[in-house]
């Protein structure tokens, strides 16, 4: 299927989007200013192994990724805003307490709490962008555009950290606090105003709004897959109704898995690359590290929208796998560059970025493709389980690191991104569910 996204299309954002796009602008930026240097927080703190590190953060990952699936399902049932104010209303709180724990204990529960709402808060809100652009090509447009300014934000936190010493100092845990903060207040106005809006549309105009948006889902038409009839409106499902269709989606399945390994393969750089240099007693490493977190952000600030146009006339599946031959042309990189080369880094992370600007927005995407309508928080929460994947990256890769080395790392990542690449190529013959039919499954 052709990309016919086009900046004009901004024109057609409401108010409650550039809400969205600014909130997740400033508290990204000011989560990046603390949360990337936990790891070293807690080695120089406490003096703790690398697997132990990783164990800390790999279980609360991995709490908040189930956590997260039933936070997207239920804003299907309960709606978008009470599932996300709670959310974020634990997340404010985690954040204050996490600038302020004095134990190993207390990291290890404050962390799960912040993953846990940061995980529930997620799927409603990619959801939210879904219900609130019913053009499917705003839509991406919509989903590229969130991905792009989280991005400015990681560029931005870390040197902005940096200039004003914030960075590795547990205060700086108040400012993502105060910023999701400021966010929560301006969703809610954002939310009453769409809410007004809405209902002053005349009912023609709000049913043609809702037949785009339900004709634009679906199936595996970007996979060359027999499209699926879309199911018509219908009440809203019981979880247990839901679990059953998530059961006989094997698309999704087969996604899940293979967008699990993805992103164990890419959180490396977040959190052993990380140890691995902090081990190694790299000079300068705080500016290492905060140069490459600002290089992965510019350069898909700057590449984003470019690789957007130069692959339109890709399928999305054609895209994914180009975004994965560079991600593992990235960790071949990293598994042969000397630990002192301070540029080959930052080549490096240069590669891994591009293929992120590649894989990581397309992936948002297809499931928003794939989403029956009455079910379009459930898919971004079974999404979710991606996440699985950055969970498990801290503990994997600490212990390879501990037992292996660093080279090994990413030598390993290499080759399972060959595996993520036969998953991607097996989709288009696996079957999926006919949504007007929850008892039945289409075999093609």
């Amino acid at each position: 299927m052709e990309s016919k996204v086009s900046f004009a299309q901004l024109k057609q954002f409401p108010r409650l989007m550039w809400i969205v796009l600014f909130g997740d602008l400033i508290t990204r930026g000011s989560f990046y200013m603390v949360w990337p240097f936990l790891a070293v927080m807690l080695y120089k703190s406490f003096g703790i192994s690398a697997t132990q590190v990783g164990l800390i953060l790999s279980g609360a990952a991995v709490l908040s990724v189930f956590i997260g699936f039933f936070g997207g399902a239920l804003s299907d049932k309960f709606g978008r805003k009470v599932i996300m104010f709670s959310a974020g209303s634990l997340y404010v709180c985690s954040f204050v307490l996490l600038a302020n724990v004095e134990t190993v204990t207390g990291y290890v529960i404050v962390i799960a709490l912040c993953s846990m709402s940061k995980a529930i808060w997620d799927p409603p809100t990619q959801a939210l962008v879904a219900d609130i652009l019913p053009d499917v090509q705003v839509r991406e447009l919509g989903l590229q555009a969130r991905y792009f300014v989280i991005n400015v934000g990681c560029a931005i936190g870390p040197m902005a950290g940096v200039y004003i010493g914030i960075t590795g100092q547990q205060s700086g845990f108040l400012v993502t606090a105060g910023t999701f903060a400021l966010w929560m207040t301006l969703l809610a106005y954002g939310m009453r105003h769409f809410a007004k809006r809405q209902a002053r549309r005349p009912k023609n105009e709000q049913q043609k709004l809702r037949e785009q948006s339900e004709s634009a889902a679906v199936t595996t038409a970007d996979l060359k897959s027999k499209p699926i009839p879309k199911a018509p409106r219908k009440p809203k499902s019981t979880l247990l109704e839901t679990l059953k269709i998530l059961a006989k989606d094997r698309v999704l399945q087969c996604l899940i898995v293979a967008n699990i390994i993805c992103k164990f393969v890419y959180a490396q750089m977040d959190s052993t690359l990380i140890q691995y240099l902090t081990r190694a007693d790299v000079p300068q490493l705080m500016t290492l590290i905060s140069s490459m977190i600002f290089a992965n952000a510019a350069v898909i600030v700057c590449l984003q929208f470019v690789l957007l146009k130069m692959m339109a006339r890709l399928s999305l599946t054609q895209r994914i796998q180009v975004g994965l031959v560079l991600l593992a042309a990235a960790q071949i990189w990293m598994a042969v560059n000397p630990v002192n080369a301070f540029w080959g880094w930052i080549g490096a992370v240069v590669i891994l970025s591009i293929g992120e600007a590649i894989l990581f927005p397309t992936m948002n995407v297809h499931i928003d493709r794939l989403a029956p309508t009455h079910l379009r928080g459930a898919y971004f929460g079974a999404a979710s389980f991606y996440y699985i994947g950055f969970a498990l990256a801290p503990l994997g890769g600490g212990a390879l690191l501990d037992f292996l080395g660093g080279a090994w790392v990413f030598a390993i990542a290499a080759l399972l991104v060959l595996l993520v690449m036969y998953l991607y190529s097996i989709l288009e013959t696996l079957p999926r569910p006919d949504f007007n039919k929850p008892d039945r499954v289409s075999t093609k």
